[in-house]
């Protein structure tokens, strides 16, 4: 069984759709972003980076002691090889999936989430920094686009690459990105979207809420934090 630290974000989706698609049986354990969870001392030795998602595997494929895994490139790198699912065997096309979950980690969510927070949470209007990350968004989805030229996959088949990517693309409509001009990465969107396993890992925690654009203040709080875990008055 695996213990799944997760709240319904995009970061959080990518494991769920993960976990749902390869058939790994897992527990959800919440973790409220919105009012600390992730400062909690338990949750940080699992995950030393206040970042939810994070997994606990009580059945590692070494037979040993319970496996903790944070940041979800790793998390889905683990799952793929523990599995045996959607990693390609062979050296090229192995790396080439390692890569394009490397390049949403670093690119694709970093900067959408940045669009995001300088669209719809930051507390003044700056029109530079809405500029610099709209820009590139933008380019980052034309990266993807030309990517998926003549592709239904980002690589040969269906595979962790996608399941990064996916639920960050699912926010087009939060990022003001018309994806219409986009006509490859709109293709691939829709036909993932249609995918059983895939679905049941996005409705995983619709019971939580999903992101809704606002912080309150309480929320705001904790989403800011930059280095110690803030009081909870």
């Amino acid at each position: 069984m695996i213990d799944l630290y997760y709240w319904p974000t995009p970061n959080g989706w990518k494991i769920s759709i993960a976990l749902e698609e390869m058939g790994l049986d897992y527990n959800v354990i919440p973790v409220n972003i919105g009012r600390g969870d992730q400062f909690q001392d338990a949750f940080l030795e699992i995950s030393p980076n206040n970042r939810m998602p994070a997994i606990v595997d009580h059945d590692p494929v070494d037979g040993g002691e319970p496996v903790s895994v944070f940041e979800t490139g790793a998390i889905l790198l683990y799952l793929a090889e523990k599995s045996g699912k959607f990693m390609p065997k062979d050296l090229r096309g192995r790396m080439q999936v390692i890569e394009w979950v490397m390049w949403q980690m670093g690119g694709l969510g970093p900067m959408l989430g940045q669009n995001g927070h300088f669209k719809f949470y930051a507390l003044e209007t700056i029109p530079y920094a809405q500029d610099r990350y709209n820009n590139e968004a933008l380019r980052l989805f034309g990266v993807l686009d030309r990517r998926l030229e003549g592709r239904d996959f980002i690589c040969d088949d269906y595979s962790v690459a996608d399941m990064a990517c996916w639920p960050w693309i699912i926010t087009y409509k939060r990022q003001e990105i018309d994806l219409e001009k986009f006509p490859n990465v709109r293709r691939w969107y829709d036909a993932l979207k249609s995918k059983p396993g895939l679905r049941r890992g996005y409705e995983v925690g619709r019971e939580f809420g999903k992101p809704s654009g606002k912080w309150d203040d309480k929320a705001r709080k904790f989403l800011m934090a930059q280095a110690d875990a803030p009081t909870t008055d």
